[in-house]
């Protein structure tokens, strides 16, 4: 009997897996019903996860302010000095020891996740994030609560398909699922949140892409209005509408200002995380710091505490005076700087809503009080600043424009906030290339909106470049025995690595070393003195990203991690083992042939060109990025007097440069036509 039990049971168990592994095939499938039922099911995490996170931010507002303010009786209404600051210690203590990722407003994150990394993203960090941004912005801090959502959704999606196997590809749109799911649910904003993950996240407006996002919406969306309702965000007493087509030039002339008000969010944002970087403080201790300034701002002005979505519906219904809303603005600009800046977790979407809306509402109200026959209560015009100033921040205005309609259910004043947006997206752009979350990116060295342009480097993969053999030192070493380090080497820099694991920790320059030496800082431990988070690569990216990186922040070496084992140290990576790994890829011109095969397509017939650029040419003095090259033409090399480039879409040609290609043997008269110049082929 026992026995015929056993076998019952291994049979049951056989079965079990056997279930077990057809739904992981099923679900692995590229065929359409996998990925739908992944794209529903991220949806429905999303969804779940705002509807915690909201919860979450009323808890911590009710324990900042109701508990610690009952707490601190006799400091009477001062005591909100001490709340931000409260929470600030909290945050900065939570993101510097267990994820670093979720300081800041979260979205520049995810957009490196997806083009730097296949979209991995760590599953602890829709934890810490959700926890580090309720406590931020329920103890009062400036920031708003889209930014911590899209990087909750996004961990969620990730985490999915990295537990499944999935390709980098599906992944990256599992990311973008739980973005636009994120998007959808907080703020009740289902199609917002499919062009927000489109247009911000993922990039792209494939049909197979957008369904998939979609789905996953929609799914987020129903999950909100069970457990928070269906009702807009933002409640209008009378819609607007456009009274007279003279308005139409007041509209223009806002969606200017908003651009400037944008681009201004934009610099006083990055010029508060300067300044706090180079204050001699811990980094877990800087949002503290923060917190104490906006704390003291709101001893006067309480209204630029969280969110601040009870003053949007204020304005919005013509409740706040002219000179309030002109102080709001300013006010609400350096204390979003200040909460984000110093390391708070937080969101600029909401900021960018208040800003604009302050905006728009002072605006309307003289437009108003000038122009009462033809002109909208101030009302209308807060509400076209609200989209304006984002679309100015955030380069987004298609997810400016109809966000705005789903936050309000008001449809009457499209027209005006159409052309406001567009105004202020175009100006803005034409001002900087740069939005608030692509500028994030570039000072890390993370050039988003690069053009792409094909060379060598990106069939040669960092871990054939690196040094493996590398020296490194630990956090408790002195200045005195690193200079010694440096006396002695040849390198400029040196990586912190924790004893026990080897994981990256910081990186010491030979300045940074000298500086400390100079003000009789010997002793002063290397923890105390290295830069944190240093611009890092992967074994498994290209040398073309890590060059990339390595000039747009001008440092001397790249430490290089391993995917696998997070933060471990394998490598470091110069600028002259690129050029040596260039020039052993030259000499390996098969190898090189199949490669550049595999990342382009098929290149039958392919043949080295090499050309001079003359003082005639039609390409001197011209931008690689602005030829007409062929198709399929590969750009391997220049050699400029006795350097070596590597041609980039921004790279000027100059007379006298040597240009080195690979393209089709049909393509080789017109690659002539563009250098206009004989050349010589292998």
């Amino acid at each position: 009997m026992s026995e015929k039990r056993g076998l019952d049971n291994a049979v049951r168990g056989g079965g079990a897996r056997a279930f077990g592994d057809g739904v992981l095939r099923y679900l692995r499938s590229p065929a359409h019903a996998g990925p739908v039922a992944l794209a529903v099911a991220v949806g429905i995490g999303s969804g779940y996860g705002a509807v915690v996170f909201r919860w979450l931010i009323a808890t911590a507002h009710q324990f900042f302010f109701g508990g610690m303010g009952a707490a601190l009786p006799w400091l009477g209404r001062y005591y909100v000095v001490l709340v931000p600051a409260a929470g600030g210690l909290l945050v900065g203590l939570l993101v510097h020891f267990c994820a670093r990722e979720a300081k800041g407003h979260g979205v520049p994150e995810v957009m490196s996740a997806v083009m730097e990394q296949g979209g991995r993203i760590r599953s602890r960090v829709s934890v810490v994030k959700s926890l580090a941004s309720a406590i931020c912005i329920g103890s009062g801090g400036s920031a708003g609560r889209e930014g911590p959502i899209v990087q909750i959704g996004s961990a969620l999606g990730s985490t999915l398909g990295q537990l499944l196997k999935l390709s980098e590809q599906r992944i990256r749109l599992l990311v973008a699922c739980g973005a636009a799911g994120g998007i959808a649910a907080t703020f009740n904003a289902p199609i917002a949140g499919v062009l927000f993950a489109l247009e911000v996240i993922l990039r792209d407006f494939s049909a197979r892409s957008f369904g998939l996002v979609v789905l996953s919406s929609v799914s987020a969306t129903v999950i909100c209005h069970i457990y928070l309702g269906d009702s807009p965000a933002f409640q209008i007493a009378t819609p607007y509408s456009l009274v007279s087509v003279r308005e139409m030039a007041l509209y223009l002339v806002l969606g200017v200002s908003a651009a400037l008000a944008g681009r201004g969010f934009i610099w006083l944002l990055y010029r508060s995380e300067d300044v706090f970087e180079a204050q001699r403080m811990p980094e877990y201790v800087r949002p503290l710091a923060g917190g104490l300034l906006v704390g003291a701002i709101g001893i006067w002005y309480p209204q630029i505490f969280g969110v601040g979505y009870e003053t949007i519906n204020a304005v919005l219904n013509g409740q706040v005076s002219v000179g309030l809303l002109a102080a709001l603005l300013g006010i609400k600009l350096c204390a979003t700087s200040l909460t984000l800046g110093s390391g708070g977790s937080g969101g600029i979407f909401a900021p960018s809503l208040f800003i604009g809306c302050m905006l728009g509402g002072a605006f309307g109200s003289l437009a108003h009080a000038v122009w009462p026959e033809w002109t909208a209560a101030s009302g209308a015009y807060a509400l076209v600043g609200m989209g304006a100033v984002f679309a100015g921040a955030a380069h987004a205005p298609m997810t400016a424009v109809l966000i705005l309609f789903e936050m309000t259910g008001d449809y009457r004043i499209i027209g005006p906030l159409m052309v406001a947006t567009v105004v202020s997206s175009l100006l803005s752009e034409a001002l900087s290339r740069e939005s608030i979350y692509t500028l994030k990116l570039t000072r890390r060295g993370v050039d988003v909106l690069r053009r792409a342009q094909p060379d060598l480097l990106d069939a040669v993969p960092v871990a054939e470049a690196m040094n493996a053999e590398f020296e490194s030192v630990s956090p408790d070493i002195s200045m005195s025995d690193i200079m010694e380090r440096f006396a002695r080497g040849e390198v400029r820099s040196l990586p912190v690595v924790r004893k026990e694991d080897g994981h990256l920790i910081g990186i010491v320059s030979q300045s940074d070393a000298a500086e400390a030496v100079l003000r009789g800082e010997d002793e002063m431990p290397a923890s105390e003195i290295m830069t944190p988070d240093p611009v890092t690569c992967y074994v498994d990216e290209s040398l073309a990203r890590a060059l990339q990186r390595l000039s747009v922040r001008d440092v001397a070496a790249l430490p290089v991690l391993d995917p696998s084992q997070e933060g471990r140290l394998v490598g470091m990576l110069r600028r002259r083992d690129i050029i040596g790994a260039y020039q052993r890829a030259r000499t390996r011109r098969p190898e090189f042939a199949t490669r550049v095969d595999r990342l382009y397509g098929s290149v039958p017939g392919a043949r080295v060109f090499e050309t001079v650029i003359g003082r005639s040419s039609p390409a001197a003095n011209k931008e690689i990025q602005s030829l007409s090259l062929p198709p399929e033409t590969l750009l391997v090399a220049i050699r400029r007097e006795d350097r070596t480039l590597i041609p980039r879409g921004d790279t000027v040609l100059r007379p006298g440069d040597r240009v080195i290609a690979l393209a089709q043997r049909e393509r080789l008269s017109k690659l002539r036509r563009v250098f206009a110049r004989r050349a010589s082929e292998e």
